[in-house]
């Protein structure tokens, strides 16, 4: 008998080897150009995990929507109908609330502040909440510090966006932001974005500084204001279903894969700002520095109506990495 179970344990286990060593295909989406350090990274990424699980897992990366806004993909990481993705951070507060303290506005002083805290232990418990909804994180990327595009004056101050109709990304605290700010922001999926500047449906929108010039915002935007509003994080991601078919040693590559090309993509960021802000000025922008602290001062009644949905343990571990 005892010999009969070893048999049947060793076929399981051979049958759990073969499932795993089967080829993975992935695909990842994002909603960037092909220009932007998502692709880029992204790109060799998959170049570096084909190469170094011979293979066996094979990504294969979407730009510009293609696989969908980031709200379907969210949406379909969870039940496995979207496989992976480079995803804004804030995308995920539909499905986990918490999230949206990742973009708290003004709460990031430093890039590297805010690095130290995604990659520890905020990062951790955010990682959590989200395998609690199948989706595995497997790094933290920047989206970058966002600034203030318009077609009608610079913005120097809250009172200047009084009346200012704004596009924003689909979540509460940005929403929220922008009516503490006095503006009139609205939702609105970013593959539609470019369209409805040029046809005066909204007068501004935000976005980091890269997206601004990839996306070719300065042929619809007159005036870039540098209010730095939020630092933004990206999450590369992907849905459990999809994970729990790589083996064990891939994920270890896939893993390490995931980190190198995390401080690739960030390094990518921190190099092309201040050629962007050239490039956006030679394109005719009209671009003014701001002083933040009335910007600063106009949002604390967001982060105190957001306290109770962080609890007390989520926001010691945000001011644990401010300090």
């Amino acid at each position: 008998m005892a010999g009969a179970l070893s048999a049947l344990s060793m076929s399981f286990c051979s049958m759990e080897a073969a499932a795993q060593s089967k080829p993975v295909t992935i695909r990842l989406g994002h909603v960037l150009t092909d220009s932007h350090s998502w692709h880029i990274a992204s790109k060799g990424f998959a170049e570096q995990v084909a190469r170094e699980t011979q293979g066996r897992v094979n990504i294969q990366v979407f730009s510009g929507g293609q696989l969908g806004s980031e709200r379907e993909v969210v949406e379909g990481l969870q039940i496995g109908t979207a496989q992976a993705g480079v995803i804004g951070s804030g995308s995920f507060q539909p499905i986990e609330p918490k999230m949206g303290i990742v973009e708290l506005p003004y709460a990031w002083p430093t890039r590297e502040k805010a690095f130290a805290a995604f990659d520890g232990d905020l990062g951790a418990a955010l990682d959590k909440l989200l395998l609690a909804k199948n989706i595995v994180v497997l790094g933290w990327w920047e989206n970058g510090y966002r600034h203030i595009t318009n077609s009608k004056h610079p913005i120097n101050k809250p009172e200047d966006l009084k009346g200012l109709k704004i596009r924003v990304t689909p979540d509460k605290v940005r929403l929220d932001t922008f009516v503490a700010l006095g503006a009139e922001p609205a939702p609105l999926a970013f593959g539609e974005l470019y369209s409805a500047l040029q046809q005066g449906v909204f007068d501004a929108q935000e976005n980091p500084l890269s997206i601004i010039h990839g996306s070719s915002f300065f042929e619809v935007q007159k005036y870039l204001s540098l209010t730095g509003h939020v630092w933004g994080a990206a999450c590369l991601v992907v849905s459990k279903p999809v994970w729990d078919r790589i083996g064990e040693d891939d994920q270890k590559i896939v893993k390490a894969a995931a980190a190198k090309w995390r401080d690739e993509q960030r390094k990518m960021i921190a190099e092309s700002d201040a050629d962007f802000l050239k490039k956006l000025e030679e394109k005719g922008m009209v671009i003014n520095k701001v002083d933040t602290a009335p910007f600063v001062a106009a949002v604390q009644p967001v982060w105190k109506s957001q306290e109770s949905v962080y609890g007390p343990e989520f926001m010691a571990l945000l001011n644990k990495y401010r300090q």
